[in-house]
C-alpha cells in the first residue's frame, strides 16, 4: 500500500480558551476523495486550513510528502492583489511550473470567465469559478476545496464534478450540496463535538452511519449513568465502615463523574416552524404569455403559468438565464414587458432574497429582530424573549449584541430565516436559501418547507434540495425559453431526456409542461387562437359575484376562529360553542365550494380565449 500523502497526528487548536479540537488524526491517499462534514461553526474550514498549511496548529504534526503537489480554495477567496482573472489563476504556479500556464486560458474558457476581466468586479459565482481554475491549474496531488459549490448554477457544477471524477490525485471537500457529495465522494470525514470520525464509504451512507454512532453513545451514557448511580448510592451507605479499604472504589466513583461531565451530548438543532397566516385565494399567481428583455438581451417570451393555493414551484437554471427576473415578475416586483400577470387574493408574501437584503449589518442580532424595539418580538403571533428565540436558532446570548457584520455566512442565513419566519405568512418567497447552510438546518428547511400549508416559490441550485421540497420546477436554460415540469430536478432530467430520445426517434419534440387546475404552464404547446364566444349569463355571473361571497365567507371564518380561541366560551356555553364549531366547517365547505366554482368559470374563460 502506497504511503498517504498527507499524514495529520494529534491536531489541536484552542479558541477563545477552549479546544476547538483536539486529538485530531486522519491520512490522506492518493485516490482519496473524502468529504469533510460537521455543524456550522465546528471547526471544517479551520481543519482543512491547517492540512493546506495555511495556518498552524496549537499541537501535533503535519507530514506531506515530499514533491506533493497541494491546493487549495478558500471558502471566500481574495482577488484584491490582482489586476486580471489570468494573473489571479496564474499566481497559483511556482517558479518551475511555467509549463502549466497554457492551462490558464483552458480552465477559464470551461468556466466561461474572461482571462482579462478585473476579478475584483466578478459576482460571487463567476468569483468562485475562477478560484476553482486557479486550483486545478498546476494538476495538483491534492485538491482541498472549501464550499466549492456555492453561488454556481448547475451546470458549473456538474462541470466540476466531472473534473473532480477524472482528477488523479486526492480530494478533500468541504460541502452542504447533498448531491454533489454522493456524486464525488468515497469516504467521509465527519468532525463532531472535537472528534474526528472517518468512515471509507460513499457520503450517500453518512445518514444511516451517524445516527448508528449517536444510538451506541447514547446507550454508553446510560450505562455510565446508571453505573454511577449506583456507585454514589453505595458511597453513602457503605463507605463509613469500610473506609480504608474501599478508597480505590471511591476514586473510580469519582473518575465516572469526571468522565460523565466530560461527555458532550448531541448538538442541538435549531427550531424551525412556520406559520401560513390566513388563507390565500385558490389562484394564487397567473402569468400569461409574459415577456421580459433587458437591454439586448432576451430574458423570457411566451411564458404562461397558474401557481395555486400550497403549489411548492422551484425555478431552476444557469447564472444569467433569468430566474430572479422571473421571481420577480411572478411575484408583482417588476413589471413584464409583455402579457399579464394576476397576482390572487389575502396574500401575506414574505421574501428571503439572495443578496441578505433585509439585514443590516451595522445593527446588532437583538435589534434586528425587535426592530420596534424592546426585548419581545412577536414569533407566529406570540411574545418571545430575543435572546431565547436566538438560542432555537444556535445564537450564543453573548452574540445578542454583537453587529450582523460580524457573523459568518451561514450565521447571516440562519437569522434571516429566524427573522422571516417569525411573520405569519402565506406567500413564501425564497432566492437561494441553502447558501452557507450545513445539513443539518438543511434538512430542518426542508421538513418545515415539506409541512407548509402556504405557497412557495424557490430559487436553488440544490438539486438534493429540489427534489425534497418542490412539486413541479420551472427549468430556465437561458435561451428565453421557460418550461415547467412536475416534480424535482430528478423528474425534470429525467422527463428532458425521455422528450430528447423521443425527438430523435420521431424527429418531433415531445416536451409537455404540465397544467394545473386545466390551465396553462410552461410555453411548448402553442397558444389557443383567441374565440369571439362568450360566457352564459350564470357563469358570468358566477364570475363577477364570487370574489366578494369568498372573502365574505373567509371574513365570517376569521371571526369564529378568534370567538373559538377563548378558552371560555367552551365552559360556559358549550352548545354555542359547538354551533360555532358547526358553523365555521360550513363556511368552510362553502368557501372551497366557491373557489372551485370560480376556478372552473376562469378555466372556462380562458379555454375561450377571454381576456
Amino acid at each position: 500500500m502506497a504511503p498517504p500523502l498527507i499524514n495529520i497526528n494529534d491536531i489541536r487548536l484552542t479558541f477563545g480558551g477552549n479546544d476547538l479540537f483536539s486529538d485530531v488524526s486522519l491520512a490522506i491517499g492518493d485516490r482519496d476523495r473524502l468529504c469533510l462534514v460537521g455543524r456550522n461553526g465546528g471547526g471544517k474550514s479551520t481543519l482543512l486550513k491547517i492540512i493546506a498549511g495555511e495556518i498552524e496548529a496549537d499541537g501535533g504534526e503535519r507530514f506531506v510528502q515530499p514533491g506533493c503537489k497541494v491546493a487549495y480554495l478558500a471558502q471566500e477567496p481574495r482577488f484584491d492583489k490582482y489586476s486580471t482573472v489570468e494573473e489571479y489563476v496564474l499566481s497559483a504556479l511556482e517558479d518551475h511550473e511555467d509549463e502549466y500556464a497554457y492551462r490558464a486560458y483552458m480552465l477559464l474558457d470551461a468556466v466561461k470567465i474572461d482571462p482579462q476581466a478585473n476579478p475584483n468586479n466578478l459576482s460571487g459565482g463567476e468569483g468562485r469559478r475562477a478560484a476553482i481554475a486557479r486550483a486545478l491549474i498546476a494538476d495538483p496531488q491534492v485538491l482541498l476545496l472549501d464550499e466549492p459549490t456555492n453561488h454556481l448554477d448547475l451546470p458549473t457544477i456538474e462541470w466540476l464534478e466531472s473534473e473532480i471524477k477524472a482528477f488523479r490525485g486526492a480530494v478533500v471537500v468541504i460541502s452542504h450540496d447533498r448531491a454533489f457529495l454522493n456524486a464525488v465522494s468515497n469516504g467521509v470525514l465527519w468532525l463532531d463535538r472535537g472528534v474526528m470520525r472517518r468512515n471509507d464509504q460513499n457520503f450517500a451512507l453518512f445518514d444511516d452511519w451517524s445516527e448508528e454512532v449517536y444510538r451506541k453513545e447514547a446507550e454508553e451514557r446510560a450505562k455510565l449513568d446508571k453505573l454511577i448511580a449506583q456507585e454514589s448510592v453505595w458511597a453513602v451507605q457503605g463507605i463509613s465502615a469500610r473506609r480504608k479499604r474501599n478508597q480505590g472504589r471511591l476514586r473510580r466513583l469519582y473518575d465516572m463523574r469526571h468522565e460523565r461531565s466530560q461527555q458532550e451530548g448531541r448538538i442541538g438543532n435549531i427550531s424551525l416552524a412556520s406559520d401560513s397566516g390566513s388563507t390565500s385565494g385558490k389562484v394564487v399567481i397567473e402569468a400569461t404569455e409574459i415577456g421580459k428583455s433587458w437591454e439586448d438581451k432576451h430574458i423570457i417570451s411566451g411564458f404562461s403559468t397558474r401557481i395555486l393555493r400550497g403549489d411548492k414551484v422551484g425555478i431552476i437554471g444557469p447564472n444569467g438565464a433569468g430566474k430572479t427576473t422571473l421571481l420577480k415578475m411572478l411575484t408583482g416586483q417588476i413589471e413584464p414587458d409583455e402579457g399579464t400577470i394576476k397576482i390572487g387574493t389575502n396574500l401575506t408574501p414574505t421574501y428571503f432574497d439572495q443578496k441578505r437584503a433585509a439585514l443590516d449589518d451595522t445593527k446588532t442580532l437583538w435589534d434586528t429582530l425587535c426592530d420596534v424595539g424592546g426585548d419581545q418580538i412577536m414569533v407566529r403571533g406570540n411574545p418571545r424573549h430575543v435572546v431565547s428565540y436566538l438560542r432555537d436558532f444556535l445564537f450564543d446570548e453573548k452574540q445578542a449584541r454583537s453587529p450582523v457584520g460580524a457573523l459568518s455566512g451561514g450565521e447571516r442565513n440562519r437569522l434571516l430565516l429566524a427573522k422571516q419566519l417569525a411573520k405569519p405568512t402565506n406567500l413564501l418567497i425564497m432566492d437561494e436559501p441553502t447558501n452557507d447552510l450545513d445539513m443539518d438546518t438543511l434538512d430542518l428547511l426542508q421538513e418545515m418547507l415539506s409541512e407548509y400549508e402556504g405557497t412557495l416559490i424557490l430559487v436553488s441550485h440544490d438539486r438534493d434540495f429540489l427534489d425534497r421540497v418542490v412539486t413541479s420546477s420551472i427549468v430556465m436554460e437561458g435561451n428565453g425559453v421557460a418550461t415547467e415540469y412536475p416534480g424535482g430536478y430528478s423528474d425534470y432530467v429525467h422527463l428532458r431526456a425521455l422528450s430528447a430520445k423521443a425527438e430523435s426517434d420521431t424527429g418531433v419534440s415531445n416536451t409537455k409542461p404540465i397544467k394545473r387546475g386545466g390551465g396553462k404552464g410552461g410555453n411548448a404547446a402553442p397558444a389557443k387562437a383567441k374565440s369571439k364566444a362568450k360566457l352564459s349569463y350564470k357563469d358570468q355571473r358566477d364570475y363577477d359575484t364570487l370574489p366578494a361571497e369568498i372573502e365574505k365567507l373567509e371574513t365570517e371564518i376569521k371571526q369564529i376562529e378568534g370567538e373559538l380561541a377563548d378558552g371560555k366560551l367552551f365552559s360556559t356555553n358549550p352548545d354555542a360553542f359547538q354551533k360555532k364549531l358547526d358553523r365555521i366547517e360550513a363556511a368552510r365547505a362553502e368557501a372551497a365550494k366557491a373557489e372551485e366554482r370560480w376556478l372552473e368559470v376562469e378555466v372556462m374563460r380562458d379555454e375561450l380565449g377571454i381576456e
